[in-house]
């Protein structure tokens, strides 16, 4: 399963959607603006393994603010949010105010239609993104997907009182700084994706396929087999969207 890929950012979205799905892998294509939603719910609607979700990101908001009007045309064609969030990294923390003024709305349009489900962006901005979405998404109203998580181990935990899963990918695995906050979210809350194309494998962008390293390297920190690892997750997902 690959919880969080940017497929139409491959040089050809459409083979990108096809391969992913011919491979079998679960495949989230999250989306940066509404303006993209029409073609990625197109492919995603003529497979079987990939959905489309409906975004806008917190790194384009400082241009792209209007666009949550067309945001709120499409979400009741989806179940699935993405990508969304927080970004108070340098280049973006001037429109901090924009940002969480987007991703408040996001929320609550979220709870009030019920049953979405969120992968959420939260560069440098744990804290304030958990704060959100304790003031405006009930636990019963809706389901958040930390993506690529890089905050503290007591984030973490908040986080999980809130009810989030978390999506790891192989970079996070690759940093020691973050794996021990990985090894101490229990196996239950995660989920794999690739953030392809942002992410490489073996010298090209990473693919939905690449989630098989991941589940490897999640099943050696737990001394598990990669097989049962693999269940764990595939149940996670079940779990997530029952």
């Amino acid at each position: 399963m690959d919880f969080h890929c940017h497929l139409d950012l491959y040089p050809d979205h459409e083979t990108a959607v096809r391969e992913a799905d011919e491979a079998g892998v679960f495949t989230l294509a999250v989306t940066t603006t509404p303006r993209a939603w029409p073609r990625n719910h197109e492919l995603a609607q003529r497979t079987k393994h990939v959905r489309a979700a409906l975004g806008l990101h917190p790194q384009l908001v400082a241009e792209r603010e209007a666009e949550i009007a067309l945001w709120d045309d499409y979400l009741s064609e989806t179940r699935y949010v993405g990508e969304v969030g927080l970004d108070a990294g340098p280049r973006y923390y001037k429109s901090m105010e924009a940002q969480q003024r987007v991703f408040q709305h996001i929320l609550r349009r979220c709870a009030g239609a019920g049953d979405k489900i969120i992968t959420v962006h939260s560069v440098r901005a744990v804290r304030a993104v958990l704060e959100h979405v304790e003031a405006f998404l009930p636990r019963s109203r809706g389901k958040v997907v930390m993506h690529w998580f890089t905050g503290t181990k007591s984030e973490a935990r908040r986080a999980m009182e809130l009810g989030c899963y978390f999506s790891i990918n192989a970079a996070m695995l690759a940093s020691e700084r973050h794996l021990t906050m990985v090894q101490a979210i229990p196996l239950d809350r995660l989920l794999t994706e690739t953030d392809g194309p942002f992410t490489r494998t073996e010298d090209r962008p990473s693919k939905p396929s690449d989630v098989a390293s991941v589940v490897e390297e999640l099943g050696r920190l737990h001394r598990l087999p990669a097989a049962h690892v693999a269940k764990i997750v595939r149940d996670n997902l079940r779990n997530l969207v029952s």
